[in-house]
């Protein structure tokens, strides 16, 4: 990439914020600097605040969500227009009208719409019913509200695309909270450790793996669709 006097980029890329590193994976690519800190919200911050000043052109949050409306199913993608965070943070209303034309047309539901964001994990059935009645969020995940206070701080356009994993109706087990290495990835040992100790049953952990599964490729289909820079480019 070649800078501008001031060291500034000519095609500054956009900042994609992540929290697993799958999601990290699939919005790389070539316009695209996409980082995460394995569903830890402080270390995300961290991670953010140790930055040198931002040469960015935009800050996507990119992943997969928890679902809040009970008409949403897993793979559906909801753009953001607006968060619910310690208050009410709108979405760059261009950045989202991109984003959404751009995905219009994928198989299943393409809403946008407001998400929520959290410290942490909305597990419950009857806290996400809570969470949604209080806000009227559609999805709820734990990086998007810490990537719209920094793009926020930088002044940078704020955007975010997150397809539903867990419906509404369904509670995520107790233990995949904590099943994660730092960087993000799947923590076998934590899975098995919670099978063992009767944390986990076997049926929830299959229709969590299909569910994660329709997540992903509805989220794949999404990058496929945006191309480089997120669709910005």
């Amino acid at each position: 990439m070649q800078a501008t006097p001031g060291n500034q980029p000519e095609n500054p890329p956009v900042l994609a914020v992540t929290g697993l590193a799958r999601e990290r994976r699939i919005a790389a690519g070539a316009g695209v600097e996409a980082i995460g800190a394995g569903g830890s919200p402080d270390r995300l911050r961290a991670l953010l605040s140790g930055r040198a000043p931002p040469t960015c052109r935009a800050v996507i949050s990119f992943g997969i969500a928890g679902g809040l409306d009970p008409t949403l199913r897993p793979g559906d993608v909801v753009v953001c227009t607006h968060l619910n965070a310690d208050g009410r943070h709108p979405a760059d209303p261009d950045l989202a009208h991109r984003l959404h034309a751009r995905l219009s047309g994928l198989p299943g539901r393409v809403v946008a719409g407001g998400l929520a964001g959290s410290d942490v994990a909305v597990m419950a059935v009857a806290d996400k019913a809570a969470l949604h009645a209080r806000t009227g969020a559609l999805a709820v995940d734990m990086e998007s509200h810490v990537a719209a206070a920094f793009a926020q701080r930088h002044a940078m356009p704020f955007g975010a695309i997150r397809v539903v994993c867990d419906p509404a109706e369904r509670a995520l087990p107790a233990f995949a909270a904590t099943a994660l290495t730092p960087e993000g990835e799947p923590d076998i040992r934590a899975v098995l450790a919670a099978v063992l100790s009767g944390r986990a049953r076997i049926g929830d952990l299959i229709r969590l793996g299909r569910d994660s599964s329709v997540a992903f490729a509805s989220l794949t289909r999404c990058r496929d669709r945006l191309g480089p820079g997120l669709g910005l480019s």
